[in-house]
């Protein structure tokens, strides 16, 4: 995990498109097509997206015969959960210092 993996996560996530994309693999694997259903953009635009989120870490896929099938890739949401969790560790060490010092 570095701080440029989440950087890119969270650059990636900063589209509000991909997030819609993202979200809808949180609930199940999805082709393309099934992604693109409902959404505001050509399969090709989503097939852009779907690779931006690779390339970040947070979807992988595997061909299902003719289509690929996306899914979240667990490791890319432990880097962003592992990058977030410094900060509130340090919130939690500055409220256990306020309240130990009163």
């Amino acid at each position: 995990m570095t701080n440029a993996s989440a950087a890119a996560a969270f650059t990636a996530l900063a589209d509000p498109t991909r997030r819609r994309i993202f979200e809808r693999l949180a609930q199940r694997t999805r082709s393309v097509g099934e992604l693109a259903r409902g959404l505001p953009v050509t399969r090709p635009a989503v097939s852009q997206h779907l690779r931006v989120l690779a390339k970040a870490g947070l979807v992988t896929h595997e061909r299902d015969g003719a289509r690929r099938v996306y899914r979240i890739d667990p490791r890319g949401l432990e880097t962003m959960r592992a990058y977030l969790d410094r900060f509130w560790d340090r919130a939690l060490a500055a409220f256990k210092a306020a309240v130990e010092g009163e």
